[in-house]
């Protein structure tokens, strides 16, 4: 598996995602090399610096992105990983 390269905060953006979900995509990100105590989890990152690691939860993979500009207080990244997450039958995330 290989490892996510970051320096600093890695931005989660959680848009009122269900705790399963979120707390999922924390494991998965740490199986990648993410510290804990480097995520911050929020809907509208701030302070977002070129180089950065972004990350958007969606309902089954995490798209995993770096920062590489920034105009108007806006973003512009590009795709890094896309972590898969997988459930069984009734739902429930289990890698």
């Amino acid at each position: 598996m290989e490892k996510i390269e970051y320096a600093g905060i890695v931005w989660v953006i959680d848009h009122n995602n269900p705790t399963p979900l979120v707390e999922h995509s924390i494991k998965k990100l740490q199986d990648y090399g993410i510290k804990k105590d480097d995520i911050e989890i929020t809907d509208a990152p701030e302070n977002v610096k070129v180089g950065a690691i972004v990350v958007e939860i969606w309902p089954h993979h995490l798209d995993v992105a770096k920062v590489r500009t920034i105009r108007n207080d806006s973003f512009i990244s590009g795709t890094v990983i896309t972590i898969e997450l997988k459930t069984d039958a009734k739902g429930t995330y289990i890698d």
